[in-house]
C-alpha cells in the first residue's frame, strides 16, 4: 500500500484528516501530491480511485476556499466604495465647500 505524508500506510488506518480541517494551503499541498502519486500509476484499481475521489473533494475545497476569499474582497472593496461615496457627499454638502468652489470660478 503506498504511504502517504499524515499517516503511516497501515492497513485499515485512516491517514488522511478530514478535508473540512485543511486550509487552502494545506488543500491545495495535498492535492499536488494527490496528482503526483495518481500519475505515477504504480497502484491497484480501488486504490487509484480512492486517490481520485480524495483529490476531488481536495479540489473542491480549494474551490470553496477561493471563493470565500474572492466574496470577502469584494465585500472590502463595496465598503471602501460606499465610504469614499459618503465622503464626498459630506464634502459636496458642506457649505464652506461650496462657496470656495464658487468663489474659485470668478476672475478678480
Amino acid at each position: 500500500m503506498a504511504t502517504d505524508s499524515y499517516g503511516t500506510g497501515t492497513p485499515g488506518e485512516d491517514a488522511f484528516p478530514a478535508i473540512d480541517t485543511l486550509t487552502y494551503e494545506q488543500a491545495r499541498d495535498e492535492l499536488i501530491e494527490t496528482v503526483k502519486i495518481l500519475e505515477l500509476g504504480q497502484m491497484s484499481l480501488d486504490e487509484s480511485l480512492k486517490y481520485w475521489e480524495r483529490g476531488e473533494a481536495l479540489a473542491k475545497a480549494c474551490e470553496s476556499h477561493l471563493d470565500g476569499a474572492s466574496k470577502r474582497v469584494e465585500e472590502a472593496l463595496n465598503a471602501r466604495t460606499t465610504e469614499e461615496d459618503s465622503d464626498s457627499t459630506q464634502e459636496s454638502s458642506d457649505p464652506s465647500n461650496a462657496d470656495r468652489s464658487t468663489a474659485d470660478n470668478y476672475d478678480y
